[in-house]
């Protein structure tokens, strides 16, 4: 995985999601439609810069941190802003969807 993305995980994503704008792919390893996600959330990690953070949660590693947002289906991108879930989103997301998203 890319430098640019973040891994969460339940020990550190309540301190990754307090301030700013953090874009959360949950994802598993094992899901194609997570597998095409990834290489459009590297590019929109390089369009946004650091207007954003841009991180992964693996949902068989994080299970509790997947079923506290209500994640069944992935990929599930969640939107934070200081902490509080902004928009949430199931399948795969396009790459000029999410940098307008992150811009606002």
């Amino acid at each position: 995985m890319s430098d640019k993305i973040k891994e969460l995980n339940e020990e550190n994503f309540d301190a990754a999601i307090a301030e700013g704008t953090v874009l959360v792919d949950f994802w598993a390893p094992w899901c194609g439609p997570c597998r095409m996600q990834t290489p459009i959330l590297e590019e929109t990690a390089d369009a946004v810069g650091d207007k954003a953070v841009i991180a992964k949660v693996n949902v068989d590693e994080a299970p509790a941190v997947a079923a506290k947002f209500g994640v069944r289906s992935i990929p599930t991108l969640i939107l934070f802003k200081d902490g509080e879930n902004a928009k949430q989103m199931v399948g795969v997301q396009r790459k000029d969807e999410l940098v307008k998203l992150l811009s606002e």
